[in-house]
């Protein structure tokens, strides 16, 4: 299948089944933006709750915070944001479209109008906002473009709340906001999107110790995703490419239907965050060891999550089309643990008491598992309904069931169908 119809059928898919919609598509649209369906918001939950889970509450060594979205401009200052975080734009004399540079095969013509191309120019990405009454220098403030300035200006909270000995991470599931010049490829960029970050405060020594122990962590959390490993690759930046901040950077690419592109990042940041933060606010950042009596300022290692970015992959990695018979079966083949529902119960039919007894399976499941009833349309409509939002196992309530309680278990990728009893039910929604 080609690059380009792939990505249509998987935009095609997302909207027709309730997973990802164009923002405030009503009013034509708005680029950069797309909203969560109801079985949409329920994958990127899924995602969050595994990613908190792994990340967070299986460690000892990790802490969550959720810091406010508006911070004092002056923490954009310290870290660089203000005057640093732009990219290069370019702008057409004639039509008056701009473009990133980077992004541009020819940097004389306009792609839209053939137009003559102006010259480079730096655009800040951050999206400007005002706080109060009055619309002056005094009331400037900014949506984050990143969630990691929220943890750097909580470090000593924590330290002081809480006591953590070193090496220790807080991690914080947000939303950030870009001015993307050209957001593209659907949930690629966007200019509102949502990030899933750590920072881990280690000693200056160890860092290598944990830039390899993320790195691992990271690449096993692919393939708990659904991930191909085949389509994962981790790219080394090179050093005169790094950012200002970086002394060593992985970016861990995946295969999207329009090309290898960056998924997450693994940074070394070293003491760049707390050393500025600390000389701007007048406040000591330091971290005092008690066994070796030392005082220094931590370094970090800092993983970047994409959670649009992860919701794009394993709909990709996931999405299969496969001739059955005469017809072709679209499935979403989805991990278990971050599939919208784990099981559909369907009756055969709604008559003779099988809806009744399904509503019974349904009500007892709904308290353990995410479920979901279905009585619309024939069972083999059904079928192929939960095979394209990717529910991994269906069960089928029919007259036998009601004379020995035993129910037609369906697999999802191999359509195997097999006769168990409801107190077997259980154990292989588990297995």
């Amino acid at each position: 299948m080609a690059a380009d119809d792939r990505m249509e059928k998987i935009v095609s898919l997302a909207k027709r089944r309730g997973f990802i919609f164009q923002g405030s598509e009503i009013y034509g649209g708005m680029a950069g933006t797309y909203d969560y369906g109801p079985l949409g918001i329920e994958l990127k939950n899924n995602i969050k709750a595994l990613w908190w889970k792994r990340f967070v509450h299986d460690r000892d060594d990790m802490f969550g915070i959720d810091a406010a979205i508006i911070m004092n401009p002056k923490a954009w200052e310290a870290s660089g944001h203000v005057s640093g975080f732009s990219d290069p734009l370019i702008e057409c004399s004639k039509c008056k479209r701009r473009f990133r540079a980077d992004q541009l095969e020819n940097t004389e013509k306009c792609p839209e109008c053939g137009g003559k191309l102006g010259e480079p120019r730096q655009f800040n990405m951050m999206f400007k906002t005002f706080v109060g009454a009055t619309e002056d220098a005094a009331s400037i403030a900014y949506l984050r473009p990143e969630t990691a300035g929220g943890m750097f200006v909580n470090f000593k909270n924590v330290l002081d709340s809480l006591h953590p000995k070193l090496p220790f991470g807080l991690a914080q599931i947000g939303k950030a906001f870009r001015n993307e010049i050209a957001p593209r490829d659907y949930l690629f960029r966007l200019r509102e999107f949502e990030q899933m970050e750590i920072e881990y405060f280690v000693h200056p020594n160890n860092w290598e110790e944990a830039f390899g122990m993320l790195q691992k962590a990271m690449l096993a959390w692919t393939e708990e995703i659904g991930l191909n490993p085949k389509h994962v690759h981790e790219h080394e930046i090179e050093k005169d490419s790094l950012a200002f901040y970086s002394k060593r950077t992985v970016d861990f690419e995946f295969d999207y239907p329009f090309g290898q592109q960056e998924l997450y990042g693994l940074a070394y940041r070293t003491d760049y965050d707390l050393k500025n933060h600390a000389a701007a606010s007048s406040k000591d950042l330091s971290y005092f060891d008690e066994e070796t009596k030392e005082r220094f300022v931590p370094h970090v290692v800092e993983p970047t999550f994409g959670v649009d970015r992860t919701v794009l992959a394993v709909l990709t990695d996931a999405y299969h089309e496969e001739e059955v018979g005469e017809e072709t079966r679209v499935v979403l083949k989805l991990a278990r643990a971050i599939a919208p529902y784990m099981v559909a119960i369907l009756p055969l039919m709604k008559k003779d008491g099988m809806g009744e007894k399904a509503k019974e399976i349904f009500a007892t499941l709904r308290k353990k598992t995410r479920v979901l009833y279905d009585e619309s349309g024939s069972i083999g409509k059904r079928y192929r309904r939960q095979d394209e939002i990717g529910t991994p196992i269906c069960v089928t309530v029919d007259h036998q069931t009601l004379e020995d309680g035993t129910i037609t278990i369906r697999d999802r990728d191999t359509m195997k169908q097999e006769r168990v009893s409801l107190a077997q039910l259980e154990a292989y929604l588990t297995a």
